[in-house]
């Protein structure tokens, strides 16, 4: 059985001291618990909703922060990337590369990840089937590139909440790719009025121990120390002292599956 991973941090990268807390506590969590921990954090915010939305601090600063996160606690580490030009640019600070839900189709950017030599995480489509992300990581894995993962965030129904299908992980794992189920952007109620995306972080844990129990191999987890201060989805992060007992419950499901 291969060991279970967390990709977790804050949703973007706000300033030094934070993101070094949230690594350190994080990291603590899962070496007790033997999960490899993936620090994740956004050095640049391009898909917001509204045009005054927070999208990051300096790009370069980011990223500066994301490799001395790496160095000093020898950990990888993820961030999301939007245009194809990019990939080549942050590779050298981060060692995953994160395909976001919306972009899961674009074909130059799945390209220029899988040609960055970083493992790639593809984030399933709201408008896609579990069996359509065959086509995604196809289009990496042609570059030559097999460090491919696949990420379950939840499907649109309408205009608000997401629906996360509970046969999902287990047809995406057909395809021979460790999955991801992203356990904070899947509470998500996305298109509110005020422009600002809301959520329902109390589900946070329901999400999570459905996906253990379907065969999950990593969870995505956006934490914040005080998720109401951050300034990018204050209302989807888990709230970082709530982590531990999720993953203990989890874990314990996990070796019960595996005894």
């Amino acid at each position: 059985m291969s060991q279970f991973f967390l990709i977790a941090g804050p949703c973007a990268i706000e300033d030094e001291a934070l993101s070094f807390h949230i690594a350190e506590e994080v990291k603590k969590i899962c070496d007790d618990l033997d999960i490899r921990y993936i620090f994740k954090g956004s050095y640049e915010k391009a898909n917001r909703s509204k045009l005054d939305s927070f999208t990051g601090i300096d790009k370069n600063e980011a990223l500066r922060i994301h490799k001395a996160i790496r160095d000093k606690f020898g950990i990888d580490n993820i961030t999301d990337v939007h245009e194809s030009n990019e990939p080549a640019e942050v590779a050298p600070f981060v060692t995953h590369l994160q395909i976001p839900a919306f972009l899961c189709r674009q074909s130059k950017l799945l390209k220029a990840a899988g040609e960055s030599g970083c493992t790639v995480n593809i984030t399933k489509g709201q408008f896609l089937s579990p069996e359509a992300m065959k086509s995604a990581v196809e289009k990496v894995k042609a570059t030559g590139n097999d460090k491919v993962w696949v990420c379950e965030r939840g499907t649109t129904f309408g205009y608000h909440d997401l629906v996360v299908d509970a046969t999902s992980i287990s047809r995406m794992k057909k395809m021979g790719q460790p999955v991801v189920m992203d356990c904070t952007h899947s509470v998500q109620k996305p298109n509110q009025t005020s422009g600002v995306t809301g959520g329902d972080p109390e589900l946070i844990e329901a999400i999570a121990l459905a996906a253990i129990a379907t065969g999950a191999d990593g969870f995505f987890m956006e934490v914040h120390p005080e998720p109401h201060t951050a300034q990018s989805d204050p209302f989807t992060m888990l709230q970082l002292d709530k982590l531990r007992p999720i993953l203990e419950k989890c874990m314990k499901i996990r070796k019960a599956l595996n005894s």
